[in-house]
Formats: C-alpha cells, structure tokens, sequence
C-alpha cells in the first residue's frame, strides 16, 4: 500500500530577514535593560509607537511576547500563576500568561535568544481600541515596577468618525507628551514623530498588500504564513527597517505569483480563517 503524500507549505526565503529582524529586536532591548543605555518604553500592540519612537524610546509589546507563550507551549503552564493571585481563567490570556510568565520567571525569550527576562519598562503605555484588559494588564506591571502608566482611551462601537472623536483622540495623544518627556529625558520632536509616522503608514501599506497577494489562484502563502510574517509590522512599526522588510517580502510574493507558485503545492480548496491564530497549534494546524 503506497504511503499517504504530505502536502507542506513552501518556505519563504524572506523568513531568514525576518528572523534576524525579530532577534536583534529583542537583542538591543535586553541590552538596553542591562546597560541602561536607553528608556524603553512598553507599548500595546496598536498603541503609540511612533510617539514613542519619536521620543527616543525603544519600544517592547508584550502581546507579542504573550504570542510566544502561546506558540512555544508554555502558556498553559504559566497562566495558573496568573489565575493564583486573583486573575479570572476567563479573561485574555495574553495577559495572564504574559504575568504568569513574569510571576514564574520563565520566558520562551531563554530558549530562542539566550536572554534571561523581558526587558524592565521605565514607562508603560497603552491603547484601550484592541480590548480594555490591556489598561489593567499594565497598570499591573506599573505597580511591580513602580514605572508611570499612562494611556488613551478609545472611542466604542463607532459607526461613522466624527471630528470630536479624532480632536478628543488627538488631545490625548498631546496629554502624553509631558509625562514621557520626564521619563525620557528628551523634549519631543516633531520631525522625528513625523518621520515615525510616514514610515509606519507606508508599512501599513506594504503589509495590506502583502495580505492582498493571497487572493490570486494558487495562493503565494497561507494564513499561518501571515501569522509569522506580521512581527515586523509589530515590534518594527515606524521604523525603515519594516519598511524594507514587507517590499522585500512583496517581491517575492509577486514573483511566487508570476511563477505560478503555490503555497500548498496542488491547491484545490481555500478555508478562511476568522478571528485569532491559535498559537499553541499553529505548527499542527498548517
């Protein structure tokens, strides 16, 4: 009886950029942390950073380190710790394996770099528009460090955008500057705000058609493809590096497409994916 085929998905040759991308991130936070060398900031996943990197400040995103526990495995091991000093099971767990992480002193960051901990904050700061835990998450980890929290806070179940809700967003924005001015030492610049700002959309742009490319007959890459390659889009957000990352990503996917390459050699069916990745199964699921 012949053995059953197994179909895979086809490497990207970007993945190597990206790994280096993802290491050296957390490589210049772990030494800035030791050395003192530069404020580091913690940011939400879609919080300020190009405020933040305007102000000198690098910037680490727990969410991503929570996405780590979950792929790595080690979340339903550490979310108890969570669970033990008063957390709900029932409430994200980004959060409580993210604390949990921190309570139990173990992080999937050992295992892949050789860094010891995640990088100590001098500032925390957050954005309710992805969910209202992450105001609760950092005012956690405000009082373990005894480090400023400060945040904005989202307009809810918006229809239509009107003018007093972007002034009221804008103003909050400004209210940040004084606070993070104290904690970075550093008056704000404008141009260097700007720049973040610029290089932030044009990933955003480059990354919206990357995601795009996936419509074409056979698809370039998948789902769980997107999954991975979205960290620079994270922690890299407002910088040049992830600028140059998503066109190089592009050009590839481009050239997969002109080639009639497919993600999953003999495509036959496409299931869309709604909500949030699984990261404890991503490997089995893909």
């Amino acid at each position: 009886m012949l053995a059953k085929k197994e179909t895979r998905r086809k490497e990207i040759a970007a993945t190597k950029t990206l790994k280096k991308i993802m290491a050296n991130h957390f490589y210049e936070l772990d030494e800035a942390a030791r050395t003192g060398s530069k404020k580091i900031a913690w940011c939400t996943s879609v919080g300020p950073a190009e405020l933040l990197r305007g102000m000198g400040f690098l910037v680490y995103f727990p969410e991503n380190h929570g996405a780590m526990l979950g792929a790595s495995r080690m979340a339903t091991e550490l979310i108890p710790y969570a669970n033990a000093i008063g957390y709900s099971p029932d409430i994200c767990s980004y959060l409580t394996s993210d604390i949990g992480s921190y309570l139990a002193k173990k992080t999937p960051l050992t295992k892949a770099y050789g860094i010891k901990s995640v990088p100590r904050p001098d500032v925390l700061v957050f954005n309710t528009n992805q969910c209202r835990d992450v105001q609760d998450w950092f005012s956690w980890y405000g009082r373990e460090f005894g480090v400023p929290v400060v945040g904005i806070h989202t307009h809810r179940d918006i229809g239509q955008i009107r003018d007093y809700q972007i002034k009221d967003i804008a103003k909050q924005i400004e209210d940040l500057i004084p606070p993070l001015e104290q904690v970075s030492g550093q008056k704000f610049d404008m141009d260097r705000f700007k720049e973040a700002v610029e290089l932030s959309r044009q990933c955003s742009v480059l990354w919206r058609k990357c995601l795009e490319t996936a419509a074409a007959i056979p698809s370039p890459w998948t789902f769980f493809d997107h999954t991975i390659h979205m960290g620079p889009a994270v922690v890299a957000r407002g910088t040049k590096e992830a600028v140059d990352y998503y066109e190089l990503l592009l050009e590839e996917l481009n050239e997969r497409i002109e080639s009639g390459v497919a993600a999953v050699e003999g495509e036959k069916y496409r299931l869309y994916w709604e909500g949030m990745p699984i990261w404890g199964k991503l490997r089995a699921l893909s």
